[in-house]
C-alpha cells in the first residue's frame, strides 16, 4: 500500500503532530507499506527519510518557530503524479491540507483516492499562537474551516472518544468518525536510566521528583500547574499517609523537586515565579529534551503531573504511563480518555488546593505510588503501544480502498 501522508506541521519540529505522524509511518512501514510525507521545507533541515518531500514555506518565527506550507509546487505535483497513491491522509484542514484534498478529488479513469483527516487539535485552545486577531473570531473562523474540510473526508480520525463529541457539537455530521490514539514507540522507551537525569541535576535517591514534559505555553495552562504544585515545594514537607492495607505510616518526605522538561515563550514568567515564591532551588528546568533522551526523564520522575485542557489525545501522558508514571492531571478532553482515575493516578478540577492534595497523597503513601505505577504500564501496554494502533488505522485504510475500488 502507498499512503500520502499531508501535514503542515514536521520534523523537526518536536511536537504532537509531528511524534503521530512518526509513530504510525514506523509502524506501517514495519508492516511492509510505503508512507510518503509531504510537508513545509525548514530551512536548514535535511531529511534522512528520502520519502519525505518538502513543498516551499514561508519561515514564521512568532512566538516560536513554524514554516507556513505554500501548498503548490509543480516539482511535487510531478512526484504525486507519478506515486499512485492508494490513501492520502491529511493532518491539517488548511494549507496542505487543501492540496491533500485536491489530489484525493482528481478525476481518475479507474478509481478515487480515499482521504482520510486527522483532527488533531482543539482549535479554540490555540488562538493564542494567531497574532493580530481577536481570538474569539480566530476560534470560530479556523473551525468553521475545519468543520467544513472534515464534512468532505471520506474518513475522520480522532485521537479519543471525547473528541468525537466535540467536533460534532461543533457541526461535523460526518458518520465516518473513529477514534485512533497515537501510540508509544516502544523501542524508545528500552534501556531507561534514572541514576542519569537525578545526577545531572543533583537529585538525591530519597527525593521524590515530580515531573512534567511540556511545551511551556499558554494553552498547556503550566502557569497554573505550577502554582498548584508552589505549595508543596515551599513547604518543604509532606506528612504521611497511613497505607489502608496495614495501618503502617509510609514515611515523611521532607525533601520534593519538580523537574520541567520543555521550552517556550513561558519560560522566564515561570522562572520569575520561581524566584518571587522562593522555590528556584527546587523547580529544574531542563529546557527542550531530545527524543532520544526523553525516556531517562520519565524514568527520573516519580510522579507526573499535567494541567492542560488543550489536548486531543495528549501522547505525554501515554508516555508518561507506559514508562509506569503515576499520573496527577486537570480532568480534561483527551486526558480523561487515558489517565484512569484512582487506579493509575487521579483525574481533578482545576483547582490548585484540590490537585496540590492529590498529589501529596501519592508522595506520602509508597504503596500507591507502587499501585498506580503499575497500573499505568499495564494499561499503556496493552491499549496505546504503536502496534496495536497501527494496525487499527490499517484497517481503515483497507476498508477504504476496498470501498473506493
Amino acid at each position: 500500500m502507498k499512503i500520502g501522508i499531508f501535514t503542515n506541521n514536521y520534523l523537526p519540529n518536536p511536537y504532537g503532530v509531528t511524534g503521530s505522524i512518526e509513530s504510525f509511518r514506523k509502524e506501517l512501514e514495519k508492516i511492509g507499506h510505503e508512507v510518503f510525507i509531504f510537508a513545509p521545507r525548514w530551512k536548514g533541515y535535511s531529511d534522512d527519510n528520502e520519502r519525505v518531500f518538502r513543498y516551499p514555506a514561508l519561515d514564521i518565527n512568532i512566538k516560536f518557530r513554524f514554516p507556513l506550507a505554500i501548498p503548490y509546487s509543480w516539482k511535487i505535483n510531478k512526484i504525486i503524479k507519478n506515486l499512485d497513491l492508494d490513501i492520502i491522509h491529511s493532518q491539517h484542514p488548511n494549507l496542505l491540507g487543501t492540496a491533500a484534498k485536491k489530489w484525493a478529488r482528481k478525476k481518475s479513469a479507474s478509481r478515487r483516492i480515499p482521504l482520510v483527516f486527522t483532527w488533531h487539535t482543539l482549535y479554540d485552545q490555540y488562538t493564542n499562537f494567531v497574532p493580530f486577531l481577536p481570538k474569539k473570531w480566530a476560534a470560530r473562523w479556523i473551525i468553521k474551516k475545519a468543520v467544513q474540510y472534515a464534512n468532505q473526508c471520506d474518513q475522520i480520525i480522532v485521537p479519543t472518544e471525547s473528541v468525537k463529541k466535540i467536533i460534532q457539537n461543533w457541526g461535523v455530521v460526518n458518520k465516518n468518525i473513529v477514534a485512533i490514539p497515537t501510540g508509544v514507540e516502544e523501542e524508545f522507551y528500552q534501556n531507561s536510566d534514572r541514576n542519569l537525569i537525578r545526577q545531572k541535576y543533583g537529585i538525591k535517591n530519597d527525593e521524590i521528583l515530580l515531573l512534567l514534559v511540556s511545551r511551556l505555553t499558554e494553552e498547556k495552562n503550566v502557569e497554573f500547574l505550577l502554582d498548584a504544585v508552589s505549595g508543596i515545594l515551599k513547604n518543604d514537607k509532606v506528612h504521611p499517609v497511613k497505607s489502608p492495607q496495614n495501618g503502617v505510616a509510609s514515611g515523611e518526605f521532607n525533601r520534593v523537586k519538580f523537574l520541567v522538561a520543555g521550552d517556550g515563550y513561558l519560560m522566564p514568567k515561570l522562572k520569575k515565579f520561581c524566584v518571587y515564591n522562593n522555590i528556584a532551588k527546587k523547580v529544574i528546568f531542563a529546557g527542550a529534551v531530545d527524543k532520544k533522551e526523553i525516556k531517562n526523564y520519565y524514568a527520573a520522575g516519580d510522579i507526573f503531573v499535567y494541567a492542560s485542557k488543550s489536548e486531543t489525545q495528549g501522547m505525554i501522558i501515554s508516555e508518561a504511563m507506559y514508562c509506569g508514571l503515576p499520573i496527577v492531571a486537570v480532568r480534561a478532553t483527551g486526558i480523561e480518555d487515558l489517565v484512569e482515575n484512582e487506579k493509575n493516578g487521579f483525574l481533578v478540577a482545576e483547582n490548585k488546593e484540590i490537585f496540590s492534595d492529590k498529589v501529596q497523597k501519592i508522595i506520602a503513601n509508597e504503596t500507591l505510588r507502587r499501585q498506580f505505577s503499575e497500573a499505568s504500564k499495564k494499561i499503556a501496554r496493552e491499549k496505546y503501544t504503536s502496534a496495536v494502533c497501527g494496525e487499527k488505522m490499517l484497517e481503515i485504510y483497507n476498508k477504504l480502498i476496498i470501498k473506493n475500488s
